[in-house]
């Protein structure tokens, strides 16, 4: 009983509410990859120097030291890359996913999952056009999307950006570091 009261509790103070999907991971890979037919994932076990360089470029690192990307093929001719970017806060958890076309620029961002507490500034944060300014992103270069939407937003959407922002300077960083070069 002792234990069931001390979950509750604690389950209260974080108030972590369930995940939602808000894009199928299927729809957001036929979106990112178009007209690819054919898919690999390439994982990438890093070693403790990789981590290091991962997170002295952007401070962070995978969890599970880990980082896999999708490659999507037509006709034997890469279409582009995919990689699903979990990113966390008080609130719960976010999964991006994060398409880069063969030159290797962003193609586009779908926000897959969040929680149901998060889903309507996640909502209100997309709809003010966030992801429109990752398409064409150079992977060193900076997302800027919060900036930009944050004046149309309140203030926890405008959170929700940042955290958007985040994933995809962390999907960069893996990708210029790791996927460019093993290319």
């Amino acid at each position: 009983m002792k234990t069931l009261l001390l979950g509750a509790v604690t389950a209260a103070l974080l108030h972590i509410t369930p995940t939602v999907v808000l894009v199928k991971r299927q729809d957001a890979v036929n979106r990112l990859l178009p007209g690819a037919d054919n898919f690999a994932a390439r994982e990438l076990h890093l070693s403790s120097a990789d981590s290091k360089r991962l997170h002295d470029a952007v401070g962070w690192e995978p969890p599970d030291g880990v980082v896999t990307f999708y490659v999507g093929k037509h006709q034997d001719q890469a279409s582009g890359a995919l990689i699903f970017m979990r990113v966390d806060c008080q609130h719960g958890p976010l999964e991006l996913a994060i398409g880069f076309d063969p030159r290797g620029t962003v193609r586009g961002v779908e926000v897959t999952k969040a929680t149901v507490e998060m889903k309507p500034w996640v909502l209100e944060a997309l709809h003010a056009g966030l992801t429109d300014s990752y398409r064409g992103l150079a992977p060193d270069q900076a997302p800027a999307g919060a900036e930009k939407v944050k004046p149309k937003i309140g203030a926890m959407p405008g959170y929700m950006a940042e955290l958007i922002d985040k994933g995809v300077m962390h999907a960069g960083a893996a990708y210029r570091l790791f996927y460019e070069q093993r290319r």
